[in-house]
């Protein structure tokens, strides 16, 4: 039965299109040319103090930051890994491997830990952001959501001089549907089924979010090509993001060429605040 299962999936694949993906242009190079950050906007990064707790991709981000600096000697961030941030003089951009990956109720514990320390009390922005793989099979979205809301709510009451961002979830890339859809008769859970849950909890933060405190959309960032199109499938009649895989080494993790566009967005939308 299983032969026969496996033969029909690859005649359907055969006769069926593949799930739409956004997907370069033919001939296009690079077409994201973000702005390079002016003398105003660096003098303001330059000023701040900022705390940044995440694991793996954020890592990611803060080596982009490092090119980026490499590439332009204006830019001159003092960096400092830290669970202490209150102990940090001055202007800083200050970050942390905070919990561990598939415990976001750990993260939120140490987070909230880490500005119970003074930081919450000085004052300056900051943030933390989840992984891809804390979000599993079992991971009910609206309940993590939920716990995350009532931490960020509890913090913000506590410490009115924090400037809270929030940042989207990470994505990944996914499996070519037929092998998604051979999974699923196998009664396996595919990488397609938990960027869906991704993609939910990201929805719930930026439909909450929107218009009260900044929003890092660090999702958008990961799912866009080089010709602006964005890397997705559908389920239903729903666009399901992923990360671009031009920008990925592991199918996770940023490339070099990922980690920078994300490190130049990050430092542009700081610049912001």
């Amino acid at each position: 039965m299983l032969t026969n299962l496996v033969r029909n999936c690859i005649v359907v694949s055969l006769l069926v299109a593949t799930s739409a993906c956004g997907k370069r242009t033919p001939g296009i190079t690079d077409a994201r040319n973000l702005p390079f950050l002016n003398d105003q906007q660096i003098a303001r990064l330059a000023n701040e103090h900022i705390f940044f707790g995440h694991q793996s991709v954020g890592s990611n981000i803060i080596e982009g930051i490092g090119d980026v600096m490499r590439t332009d000697p204006r830019l001159k961030l003092k960096i400092v890994t830290s669970s202490d941030p209150q102990t940090v003089p001055g202007p800083a951009l200050v970050e942390f491997k905070i919990g561990q990956n598939g415990s976001p109720r750990l993260k939120d514990e140490m987070f909230a830990a880490i500005l119970d320390k003074g930081m919450g009390t000085q004052g300056g922005i900051v943030m933390y952001k989840y992984c891809y793989l804390d979000i599993d099979s079992s991971t009910d979205v609206p309940i993590m959501f939920a716990t995350y809301r009532d931490r960020i709510k509890t913090l913000k009451a506590k410490y009115p001089a924090l400037k809270v961002v929030h940042i989207t979830m990470p994505l990944t890339t996914v499996e070519p549907a037929p092998k998604a859809w051979i999974k699923g008769m196998l009664g396996r859970v595919t990488a397609r089924d938990l960027t869906v849950k991704r993609n939910h909890f990201n929805t719930l933060l930026k439909q909450t979010y929107a218009g009260v405190d900044p929003v890092f959309d660090l999702a958008e960032v990961e799912s866009t090509y080089g010709d602006s199109s964005r890397s997705y499938f559908m389920r239903g009649n729903q666009k399901i993001y992923t990360l671009a895989p031009e920008l990925t080494i592991d199918g996770g993790h940023l490339n070099e060429l990922g980690r920078r566009m994300a490190a130049e967005r990050f430092l542009l939308f700081l610049a912001s605040l």
